[in-house]
């Protein structure tokens, strides 16, 4: 209803002006831990973060089983990255892959060398005989010499027999090999997709989550398979990624899998999200104030900054002591700034045109009564203001 009304009730002309925003379904991710479960805060290699008393703990992915907890939600964001030539399909882990097994194991070549060798020291073995018995050595040297040639021929014989065996012949290892490729016992997820931003992205993170249901399992169960990597830096260059990763039980089936992506912890709007809505600024805002009066029902509060993007120059143009100064600002009922205020009783207005453009440019949650929408006062502070 939300989004519906958003993509239909823009104001006339909305279209001409820039969708700043993007309004799209994504995911936070709770991990067990000590039976309790902790929001994902961020991946560090192979190990999701979280925080446990106010400290950061490492849960690794590739050791005991880890409980999950996956909570979807509609996100708002400026950032964006595009996801390009994603694919993901079963494939074989490194350890079970039937090809390489084959590479590794399949012995033919190393017997028929065996073999000849075997054959080359026979052949001296028979040729050292003939020279001691026809040079007239003594009796005891050429029995020692016949004892070597009969224990050489003897290794020629195995080796032959060794070499013509069904375990070293390659057609028959082969015919193995592809009965072994038909049982498709996949225990593992191959993705690859190439990435970029238009925003650098320095400390970015993907997490695949795939639905899967087991070997022979019936229709209709499902399980969920939670897989997180670090990834390089980001720019406005497509970036290829590959992720193999095993640990699924062979023979599943890959029912569907959905990618996220996150910096800083915090997760990006990309071209193959859920429910993916471009907004305008004016849309967006027109979203958080529905979300905000909608989960604060019955609330009274002060209002509070929502929205903005300050200046990178806003250091500079300050003073230490107005960018420390707590301002108050008179807010509509509609979220929109009004006059600026020096001090608590509303009586000192501040006159500082780069100060009071930059006010103007920030969007606000509005003051609540019982859960209405009323005008107030906000307290805002630029050395604290996040958004």
């Amino acid at each position: 209803m939300v989004l519906a009304s958003l993509s239909s009730g823009a104001p006339a002309g909305a279209e001409a002006e820039a969708r700043t925003h993007t309004l799209f379904m994504g995911a936070d991710f709770d991990v067990q831990s000590n039976k309790v479960f902790h929001r994902v805060q961020d991946v560090s290699g192979g190990s999701f973060v979280i925080k446990v008393n106010g400290e950061e703990v490492l849960v690794p992915m590739n050791q005991a089983p880890v409980e999950f907890r996956i909570q979807q939600s509609l996100k708002l964001t400026e950032n964006s990255a595009t996801i390009g030539d994603l694919k993901g399909e079963r494939a074989y882990s490194p350890a079970n892959d039937p090809v390489k097994k084959f590479v590794r194991e399949q012995p033919g070549g190393a017997t028929h060398l065996q073999s000849s060798q075997a054959a080359m020291g026979s052949t001296m073995a028979q040729r050292d005989l003939g020279i001691a018995k026809s040079s007239g050595s003594p009796a005891n040297i050429v029995a020692q010499v016949q004892q070597q040639a009969n224990s050489v021929s003897a290794s020629y014989s195995s080796a032959l027999s060794a070499e013509g065996s069904d375990f070293n012949n390659v057609g028959s290892y082969s015919a193995k090999l592809q009965e072994e490729l038909a049982k498709k016992l996949f225990d593992a997820m191959d993705v690859t997709f190439e990435v970029a931003s238009p925003q650098p992205l320095n400390s970015p993170y993907v997490v695949i989550v795939a639905q899967y249901r087991e070997r022979d399992e019936r229709p209709g169960i499902a399980h969920n398979w939670i897989y997180a990597r670090t990834l390089e830096p980001i720019d406005s260059k497509p970036r290829k990624v590959r992720l193999l990763q095993g640990g699924l039980p062979p023979g599943f089936e890959l029912l569907n899998f959905k990618l996220h992506l996150y910096d800083r912890g915090q997760e990006l709007a990309t071209n193959v999200a859920d429910k993916r809505v471009p907004l305008t600024r004016d849309e967006a805002f027109l979203y958080l104030k529905i979300d905000y009066v909608s989960s604060h029902k019955e609330a009274t509060l002060p209002p509070t900054a929502a929205m903005g993007k300050l200046p990178a120059d806003l250091r500079s143009r300050l003073t230490s002591a107005q960018f420390a100064h707590t301002f108050f600002v008179k807010v509509s009922k509609d979220g929109l700034p009004g006059e600026v205020f020096l001090d608590e009783a509303c009586a000192q207005k501040a006159d500082d045109s780069y100060l009071l453009s930059v006010i103007r440019d920030i969007r606000f949650n509005p003051a609540l009564d019982k859960g209405r929408a009323v005008d107030g006062v906000a307290r805002l502070n630029f050395d604290s203001l996040t958004f």
